[in-house]
């Protein structure tokens, strides 16, 4: 007899829209952070390799903006982890029973906390790509031109600073596809 009353309950229209918003999102938030995420991280720990060599000294002063990037991949991880909890509110919205469904207030306070994940991160990773432009920049100032066969090879720039600054770009653009899909979720949700 439960099943019956489930089936003559059909799922409101709005509802099957939020789902169909957070299905939508979630699988474009979730594979574009993931793709971005899995580069990035591969790219700072190639990078990092060189830091446990204690002889190469052609990276100093680079430490801090990997450990901002670092920490942002982490909050990558658990933004890529709401995007995928996104996917599985979905799914709970499709249940025809009322009772078994998330409500309004709790899915939005997910995407809210998603939101928060992937400012935070992007602004580690920001503070991390800073700090590691900055280096690279100072590095290329302070060599004269023209006059490469008497510097020293450390202050050069190489190709490990440039690595770690495009690892901590791909990091920036992950959040950025985080937080865009946060906005949209709670603008077609909230409406």
């Amino acid at each position: 007899m439960k099943e019956r009353s489930e089936l003559s309950n059909p799922i409101p229209q709005k509802v099957q829209q939020v789902s169909a918003d957070l299905r939508l999102a979630g699988r474009i938030g979730f594979w574009v952070q993931l793709v971005l995420g899995v580069i990035s991280t591969v790219t700072v720990l190639f990078a990092s390799v060189s830091f446990l060599d204690k002889e190469n000294t052609s990276t100093q002063g680079i430490e801090f903006g990997v450990f901002c990037a670092i920490l942002g991949l982490i909050a990558l991880g658990v933004g890529i982890t709401f995007s995928f909890r996104y996917l599985r509110i979905s799914k709970l919205l499709q249940n025809p029973n009322p009772g078994k469904r998330p409500n309004k207030a709790d899915t939005i306070r997910v995407i809210r906390v998603g939101l928060v994940v992937n400012l935070v991160g992007m602004l580690l990773t920001i503070i991390g790509a800073e700090a590691n432009v900055g280096l690279v920049l100072a590095k290329s100032l302070t060599n004269p031109p023209g006059a490469i066969a008497q510097i020293n090879p450390n202050q050069l720039v190489n190709s490990l600073d440039l690595l770690v600054v495009q690892a901590n770009t791909n990091t920036i653009a992950a959040h950025f596809a985080g937080i865009v899909t946060s906005l949209i979720l709670l603008n077609r949700i909230t409406r």
